[in-house]
């Protein structure tokens, strides 16, 4: 891998880990988030200052890049920037914009049938580096269940419109002047009810890194967006996303995340009139989708389910699964362990 592109393990950190899943249930930000903030910016403030605070962009320029792209966020950024104790450096990380570079495998992919609309993913990255955070919030209009990451992004999530988001590494090394994509599905998530509204904030807001990014919606509707920060974003009707954009340009990340693999795979899966929802769904528990691949940072840390119509989410592990929906989520704790034998509760 290159350098500059780790997947953040650590030097010293043994294989065996155990991550705490959270659910939190706080509609308006508050004490709740604000403990969350406090706990895990001990870790996110080295990474922020990894390659030296001159590289990260200033306070007034995370701020005008918010109020540019996506000027609808500023009224919460603000709320969680006070909360966050109102320093320099924590406002402008919690911007997401220009954040230091880094790198996941995952896999996901839309089952559109008439009766149902499925969105699955495989989060796969280094545990010790994901909060395992799934949160209830309404901090605009809509409320929102998603996967937290960098304090209050996504990594994937939906909102009472039936609206589900998901995102993926796109597998190359440009860097460039933009966001990190967890704050762009946020805002997706928090300003749109549909899978046009959403392609449209895809074409206009940069991205830092390329991703692709799978959106569907409760209509059926459904896209992938692979954006990048130096050609404009390709914004198809396609169903599956591994870990690069239409050919390969990374071959030791293509390689070793086995992107390719996986892609076919689920392009399998989607393009069988026989796939059933619980096929798809049982399919990421599974090589090659499911990964084990923990040394390098590359493997599954958890599997996200979104059935868009009847506004349901689900997360899995091996062993366990967690039901959650917009009127039935209640706050709880697993511990989920991750080592030389795999993921086990």
């Amino acid at each position: 891998m290159d350098s500059q592109f780790g997947t953040g393990r650590a030097p010293g950190v043994e294989l065996d880990k155990a991550l705490t899943f959270r659910t939190v249930h706080e509609e308006v930000a508050g004490p709740k988030w604000q403990s969350l903030f406090h706990y895990h910016w001990p870790a996110y403030e080295p990474w922020y200052l990894a390659e030296g605070e001159r590289e990260r962009p200033s306070y007034l320029e995370c701020h005008n890049a918010l109020r540019q792209h996506m000027p609808e966020l500023l009224g919460t950024y603000r709320t969680l920037c006070e909360l966050a104790g109102g320093g320099d450096l924590s406002s402008r990380l919690l911007s997401l914009y220009r954040p230091p570079p880094y790198i996941t495998g995952c896999s996901q992919a839309v089952l559109a049938r008439p009766t149902s609309t499925v969105l699955a993913r495989n989060y796969d990255y280094p545990p010790e580096l994901c909060e395992g955070t799934i949160i209830y919030t309404r901090w605009n209009q809509r409320r929102v269940i998603a996967m937290s990451d960098c304090l209050w992004g996504v990594l994937d999530g939906m909102n009472d419109s039936g609206l589900a988001v998901s995102l993926a590494f796109g597998g190359r090394k440009v860097v460039g002047d933009g966001f990190g994509a967890p704050i762009i599905l946020r805002y997706i998530l928090e300003f749109c009810d549909t899978v046009p509204e959403a392609a449209a904030v895809l074409a206009r807001v940069p991205t830092h890194m390329a991703y692709n990014i799978t959106v569907a919606d409760a209509c059926g509707r459904y896209v992938t967006a692979m954006i990048a920060p130096d050609r404009r974003a390709s914004i198809k009707r396609v169903a599956v996303a591994t870990n690069h954009q239409k050919k390969i340009e990374w071959y030791a990340h293509a390689l070793a995340s086995e992107t390719l693999i996986r892609e076919r795979q689920l392009s399998i899966l989607v393009d069988d009139d026989a796939t059933t929802d619980e096929r798809l769904i049982s399919a990421f528990s599974a090589p090659p989708l499911f990964r084990h691949d923990y040394r390098r940072g590359l493997g599954t840390v958890y599997t996200s389910v979104y059935r868009t119509k009847e506004k349901l989410t689900q997360f899995r592990w091996p062993g366990r699964v967690l039901d959650l929906n917009f009127d039935v989520f209640p706050e709880e704790q697993l511990i989920v362990r991750y080592g030389s034998r795999g993921m086990y509760g």
